[in-house]
């Protein structure tokens, strides 16, 4: 049973990093102006792969072990958590997409995407440190971040409704930052799961 536990541990752990690395990627190209589509698909079909992994070995330790209490909140968890970090890799498809959309965006004003997603980045750094770490205390502040970025996402609706913002330019960012606020969303629901794993207390 420990041994499936840590292997589960171990298959999230690598998927946080992967999700990490694969917004990262996405949100350096947007601000540069690279395309790498091809590149962000592969990389949510290889979190898709490890999502599929994280499933076999829950169902797996649940069949043969029947795990009750502390041991079946943190597999129910990790399947939770899989599909949070799956949905990275997805948005960071969407994002790298932009461009593809778009095309050319050399002359918009990315200020506000740069800020939203530097606090994004932060937030996803913490969900995989709490879980790692077991931290319900670095859990439980992923609300408050969560919420800056919402106000971020909706001066930006507010900004784009007054008309002063080149179209073009307005859905490219209003579409990433979208992303970005959906992304710190699942941030908030790992940083929630972690909490059951410990407390056993549902958010």
């Amino acid at each position: 049973m420990d041994m499936g536990l840590d292997r589960l541990s171990n298959a999230i752990g690598d998927m946080g990093n992967l999700a990490q690395e694969s917004v990262m990627k996405a949100i350096q190209a947007y601000a540069k102006g690279e395309r790498i589509t091809q590149e962000a698909m592969t990389r949510a079909h290889q979190l898709s792969a490890v999502a599929n992994e994280v499933e076999e070995i829950a169902m797996e330790l649940l069949v043969r072990y029947q795990p009750v209490a502390t041991d079946l909140r943190f597999i129910k968890s990790c399947l939770e958590i899989a599909y949070g970090f799956q949905r990275f890799g997805r948005y960071a498809l969407d994002i790298a997409q932009v461009l593809e959309i778009f095309g050319d965006l050399s002359k918009c004003e990315k200020t506000g995407v740069e800020e939203m997603s530097a606090k994004v980045a932060v937030m996803i750094n913490q969900s995989i440190q709490s879980f790692k770490a077991r931290d319900t205390k670095l859990a439980r502040t992923l609300r408050h971040e969560d919420d800056l970025v919402d106000k971020m996402y909706l001066d930006q609706i507010r900004r784009i409704s007054k008309g002063s913002v080149d179209v073009k330019c307005a859905l490219a960012s209003t579409l990433v930052m979208r992303y970005l606020e959906r992304i710190a969303d699942h941030t908030c629901y790992i940083g929630d799961s972690v909490i059951y794993i410990v407390t056993g207390s549902k958010i």
